[in-house]
Formats: structure tokens, sequence, C-alpha cells
């Protein structure tokens, strides 16, 4: 049987002002999760993903911390209308974005911009907590005002003095981040993880790999998709073949088109399937393949008896065969 992806009510208990323009909410939720992981929220209409800043290790409720993004429709919801006692609705934990159960002796050095820090922080506290690794962090953001979780890494800091090599950079006092101070933390046998917007994420990886090291010691965190999320601009000819979709009990098909996911084919059809990260990692877009077959570029959600079962990501998933149909479950 398949995993428990549905929405489940979640009440908020706490709202802490972390930044002018980012809040943490702290949820009456009683579901085992791992640091590093995140929650997806059924919010005005929509799904959102949102790394949880807590850990299982050191923290007795769950937190989620939101950044508002200018003309952001949930984020700028969550902040102007949320308060404590509100519910919401929220599947279990997702993600891979996890610390790696072989890694224990080998350090753990993280690098986060701006947001980027929700999922590192849980991390970091976890990785403090439960093992004896030694840990280095860069931390990049645009001001001292703009630095979440600023004087809790401080403190954290303090309390691991020798583990914890800590520094904070600010975009207005030191320029913008440079690849000798990525580099100059890169410990060739330890695991990274990086997280923050794309252009700070491309550098950092850049500057690794210039580093020699390896990519698959590389763990990086996206909540948005690293190729189109429409089919290719300019004239497609269909191949060969048909995607059928059944969502909501309405039943379409449409040719297949070369390249294009199972996700990218629902909405040609017409549809507005659920989705949310596009990048493999939440289940959000999860149907059954009832017909056909189809292959996942990225999997970082379901496990080996879903995909038996025939259930895809339907945002990775790109058809292998003539004809195919997917049936999104309630």
């Amino acid at each position: 049987m398949a995993r428990d992806h549905g929405f489940h009510p979640v009440r908020i208990t706490r709202v802490v002002d972390e930044t002018p323009d980012t809040r943490t909410f702290a949820l009456d939720a009683r579901f085992p999760y791992q640091a590093g992981q995140f929650l997806t929220f059924k919010v005005c209409g929509t799904l959102r993903s949102y790394s949880m800043s807590s850990s299982p290790d050191t923290d007795g409720e769950v937190c989620v911390t939101v950044k508002r993004v200018p003309g952001g429709l949930v984020s700028g919801w969550m902040h102007e209308r949320l308060r404590p006692g509100d519910t919401l609705e929220a599947t279990l934990p997702g993600g891979s974005f996890c610390l790696r159960g072989d890694a224990a002796d080998r350090p753990l050095v993280a690098y986060a911009g701006g947001s980027g820090i929700t999922p590192v922080f849980s991390l970091v506290k976890s990785a403090l907590a439960t093992t004896r690794r030694d840990v280095g962090l860069l931390t990049a953001h645009q001001s001292v005002g703009a630095a979440i979780f600023r004087q809790a890494l401080d403190a954290l800091a303090a309390c691991h003095p020798g583990r914890l090599d800590l520094r904070q950079h600010f975009d207005d006092r030191d320029g913008l981040v440079a690849p000798a101070e990525i580099q100059a933390l890169a410990d060739e046998g330890a695991d990274f993880y990086v997280c923050g917007p794309e252009p700070f994420m491309a550098l950092v990886e850049s500057a690794l790999t210039a580093h020699r090291i390896p990519p698959e010691r590389i763990l990086i965190e996206r909540f948005a998709p690293t190729a189109p999320v429409d089919a290719p601009a300019g004239p497609q000819e269909p191949v060969a073949g048909t995607v059928t979709v059944d969502l909501r009990g309405e039943r379409r098909t449409v040719p297949q088109r070369p390249g294009e996911t199972v996700l990218q084919s629902a909405r040609r059809a017409g549809f507005t399937p659920p989705f949310s990260c596009e990048s493999g990692d939440c289940a959000t877009c999860m149907a059954r393949l009832t017909d056909g077959e189809a292959k996942m570029r990225v999997n970082n959600a379901l496990d080996a008896d879903e995909v038996t079962e025939g259930y895809v990501l339907t945002c990775q998933a790109e058809p292998t065969t003539p004809d195919v149909t997917v049936v999104y479950e309630d």
C-alpha cells in the first residue's frame, strides 16, 4: 500500500518574527520526521512546500520558517493571516535533504543563502546533537538585519566550540560571496549540503567542483524546477502515442510530445494537476500509472513498493511506451 501522501490538519501554536520578512510557525504536529525535511501545505487553492527549521533531536515542536516573497500569493497570505490557533492542511514530512546514515564520522559542511538556512539549521542542530562530526557552516545574507537565525546560530557555535565553524557573510559589509570563501571550508572528506537562491547554489556547486569535491558528496536542496516546467517553445511534432490523464473524475487524452513529462502533458490537456517542488522530492504530483510505462528522471519521494504499484512522480515521468494513462487519486 502507498504511503500516506494526503493532507492532515496541523494547528499553529506560536508565530515568531525572525526578520522583517521571515516568520517561523510552530505547529502542533505529532509525526516523526528527519532533519532537513519539509512539509507541503494546501493554501489559497494551491500547494507550497516549506522546510522545517526545527530538529527532531533538539526541539520539542515542529516548526516551519517562511520568508515572504514580494507578490507571493502563499507566503503573503501566511504572513498576513495566520495566527496561533489557526489550522493548516499539510502532508506528512517529505524530502531527501537529510543526514546520510553512512556518514557519522565524516565532517559536515553546509552553505546557506538567505532562507536556505531553514533546512540547514535543522541539519546542523541534529548533527551536533547526535554525532561527533565537525560542522562547518557558511551563511550568506544581504545584511545583518536580514540574517535568519543569526543569534541562534551564534549561541549554537558558543555551545559547541571547536566543532561548529560558523562564518556569517553579509553582502553589504563583505561584498558578494567569492569562490575562495566557499573553498576555505571545503574539507575534502566532508559531506556538503547547499540551499539558497539558484545563483548562490550554482556558485557554491561550481566552487566545490573546481576544488575537486566529488559530485556525489554534494547534496543540493531546490524548491524550483531545474528545467523549464512547460513544453519547449516553438512547434512540437507529436510522436506516435498518447497521454491520457484522469483527474477529479474527468479524463482527457493528448498526443505525446518528445521530452515532455506527464505533468506537462496534463497541463497541455487543460488540467491544473497538483504539484509543488517539480524536482522529484515532494510527491505532491504523484499519480498511478494504469496503462503503459514511464521513466522518472529523479525520484526522491516514492519508495520501491509505491513504484512497483505503479505510482510515478508526474513532474519527472516521461512516457516510454506509445500510450500511457495516469490517474490522480483524491
